[in-house]
């Protein structure tokens, strides 16, 4: 009967777990609907602004903005910023750790090639990760939650564009959880700044258009293409960075009601597994209770 008992009592325990598992999943989902119509709903702005400042710098010709600048062997610090979005949470499967692992192998190429990387880092799991391995951070973001707003990552963003601009660092990167579909999820570093590489964002021609098919837009600007780029690109990289916060908590959304639902769908298997075992080791009480019945009957009639 003692065997019984154990497997009532860790089938209780198990089906305790499932409900917290359940509710788990099912508060997931809700967030994930949620930040999935913010992210979705932000990046064909994002991806605009960034081809209509491609065009225009294009355009222009011949154009040189703080943000535009590469850095040469006069005014290299060989020095870079890292931002590192990660949950403050766990419970979410692989999202932290992909994350992470991608990051860390960014850190090492930018070591060996002899720079030094600023360590920025939003949420818990990710200080807890560098502070285990005593890794230097310089900063820590605990204000994104589940709903990060523009106007803390617009703070964040102009940060960046102040110490880059001032020449303290080299290029600015960002490690997050690329939301690309709700079956898939990709983790990247991003190059945030500078802001050279732009043209590689510009709108291609479709496959198989000709020379004579292809409209090539002609910009009349009021004010100067100068005055526009001192507003639109700094827009280009906050919009951008407000995308990978989204992305991120997207993502993150995602790998928690993955995780909740499998851990659900465990928890209902162990369940039946647990009760054929109850059932096994009561029907084995039962015929032994019988048989001793059985064996008394016979021996008092004998």
């Amino acid at each position: 009967m003692a065997k019984a008992r154990a497997i009532v009592k860790r089938r209780k325990a198990v089906r305790n777990i499932r409900k917290i598992t359940k509710t788990m999943q099912m508060i997931a989902t809700a967030k994930f609907q949620k930040a999935m119509k913010r992210a979705v709903g932000t990046k064909p702005y994002t991806r605009k602004v960034r081809e209509l400042v491609a065009e225009l710098a294009a355009s222009v010709g011949n154009v040189s903005h703080p943000l535009l600048r590469q850095p040469t062997s006069d005014d290299r610090t060989n020095t870079i910023a890292m931002v590192v979005i990660t949950s403050n949470r766990g419970l979410a499967g692989a999202y932290n750790g992909s994350i992470l692992r991608m990051a860390n192998a960014f850190i090492r190429r930018q070591e060996q090639e002899g720079k030094t990387v600023e360590l920025y880092v939003s949420g818990k799991k990710g200080v807890s990760y560098f502070n285990y391995h005593r890794q230097k951070i310089e900063q820590r973001y605990d204000q994104f939650a589940d709903v990060p707003r523009f106007a803390d990552v617009q703070d964040v963003a102009d940060y960046f564009i102040n110490r880059f601009t001032a020449g303290k660092v080299d290029a600015v990167h960002v490690a997050f959880m690329n939301f690309i579909s709700a079956g898939q999820q990709k983790p990247e570093v991003m190059t945030l700044l500078p802001l050279a590489g732009l043209h590689q964002v510009a709108p291609k021609p479709p496959s198989g258009a000709t020379a004579a098919t292809v409209v090539k837009t002609t910009y009349d600007f009021y004010p100067d293409p100068r005055q526009l780029l001192d507003q639109l690109l700094p827009q280009t990289v906050k919009s951008a960075l407000f995308q990978c916060f989204l992305d991120a908590t997207t993502s993150e959304n995602v790998a928690r009601m993955v995780s909740m639902k499998s851990a659900t769908d465990n928890a209902d298997k162990m369940i039946k597994s647990l009760t054929m075992q109850y059932n096994r080791a009561r029907q084995s009480q039962i015929t032994t209770e019988l048989s001793e019945i059985m064996g008394g009957v016979e021996a008092m009639k004998s």
